[in-house]
């Protein structure tokens, strides 16, 4: 794999020649008046993430109660879930298919469980990879070590991987990780097909802090007899993917809570939506759904009843 990483000026050449001229400008320039705001802008008023020495404040007082270490410990352990998705519309030949699952990495400052991850991926077997975002720890600053965390990780993934950024990660990161291997869904979509039979992935742009999603393009061209697979970092538009005609929609962001009351009970979920949709399957209506509970950690590198995850759905044909 190629380690030699592009320079802004190429980058910003091959945005403009991937989203056209005016809508890279703008994607760029809302990404750099609002990456680092604490309050207001996105789906949620307040901004924990890009509150100055937040880190450090919680960091200090889990070491002060001794939980440090332990959480630490628990960030590192990542786990291997199964999904079942059932449904009549997936075709004949999807029968058995396996996507595998992986979301809110935040490699850079996630280490010891992007190497737990990347040892786990190693001994799967699935047809499909795809990643829902927050690739990056930060949500503003150099990404470069993002982009070199996530080089080890992808060396380990094989076949087609498809990813959607998230509200943590630069649209400048795009052509490095297609580089990488990486396609990257900017609200586009791309037929997978099995002999004469397709199913559909469906990327949107960050939907929960820059608010750049369209679904409305992002499937346009897409048959509404097709068994459709959305990917979005965050679940908050479940509403508007269900009332879309969405088969199944595949999501991060929450981190299942990542620090939780025991039995799993999250403190915050950072999201706005019900409760039992932040984390783990849930159907709304007639899409069913997954969120992820994440494979890093944020703002700090510890979990408490709430262990990361990387997740493999099976498509199972009904009838």
């Amino acid at each position: 794999m190629n380690r030699q990483f592009l320079s802004a000026d190429e980058v910003t050449r091959i945005l403009e020649g991937r989203l056209g001229r005016l809508h890279a400008r703008q994607r760029m320039g809302i990404e750099g008046e609002h990456e680092a705001q604490v309050f207001g802008q996105g789906l949620t008023f307040f901004h924990l993430e890009n509150l100055p020495g937040s880190a450090g404040a919680i960091e200090a007082l889990l070491k002060l109660s001794g939980l440090y270490g332990r959480g630490r410990e628990n960030a590192a352990r990542v786990e291997l879930r199964e999904n079942r998705v059932a449904s009549a519309r997936i075709p004949k030949a999807f029968d058995g298919f396996r996507l595998l699952h992986l979301s809110d990495l935040h490699a850079d400052i996630s280490p010891e469980a992007m190497t737990s991850a990347r040892a786990l991926v190693a001994t799967l077997d699935y047809d499909l990879c795809v990643l829902t975002g927050d690739y990056r720890g930060q949500t503003h600053g150099p990404y470069l070590p993002t982009l070199e965390a996530m080089a080890d990780l992808i060396e380990a993934l094989r076949g087609e991987v498809f990813g959607v950024l998230g509200n943590h990660d630069s649209i400048r990161m795009t052509p490095d990780l297609e580089r990488m291997g990486v396609r990257m869904l900017l609200n586009e979509h791309v037929a997978i097909s099995r002999g004469d039979e397709e199913i559909f992935v469906i990327g949107v742009d960050d939907a929960h802090f820059f608010r750049v999603d369209n679904l409305e393009k992002a499937a346009d061209g897409v048959s509404e007899e097709a068994f459709s697979i959305l990917l979005s970092h965050t679940p908050e538009i479940y509403r508007q993917a269900a009332h879309a005609g969405f088969d199944l929609m595949l999501s991060g962001h929450t981190h299942g809570g990542q620090i939780c009351l025991p039995g799993g009970f999250p403190v915050t979920l950072e999201a706005h939506l019900p409760r039992r949709m932040g984390r783990g399957a849930w159907v709304y209506g007639d899409m069913a759904g997954y969120t992820s509970a994440g494979c890093g950690s944020s703002v700090v590198p510890v979990r408490f009843n709430c262990p990361p995850e990387i997740t493999l759905h099976k498509l199972v044909r009904l009838g």
